[in-house]
C-alpha cells in the first residue's frame, strides 16, 4: 500500500512539473539521455581497449 502511495505521488510530481515547468523537464530529460548515451560511449571504449 505504502509502495503504491510513493508511486502515486512520484507520478503527480512529473506530471506537475511538465505542466509547470516544460523547459525545465525538456531540459532534465535532455540531461539523462546525454548521461546514458555518454555511459554507454565509455562503456563501448572500455571494451574496444580491452580486447584490442
Amino acid at each position: 500500500m505504502v509502495k503504491r502511495v510513493f508511486w502515486f505521488l512520484a507520478l503527480a510530481f512529473v506530471v506537475y512539473y511538465l505542466v509547470t515547468e516544460p523547459v525545465g523537464a525538456a531540459d532534465a530529460v535532455k540531461g539523462a539521455a546525454s548521461a546514458v548515451g555518454d555511459a554507454f560511449e565509455s562503456l563501448t571504449a572500455f571494451f574496444v581497449r580491452l580486447f584490442r
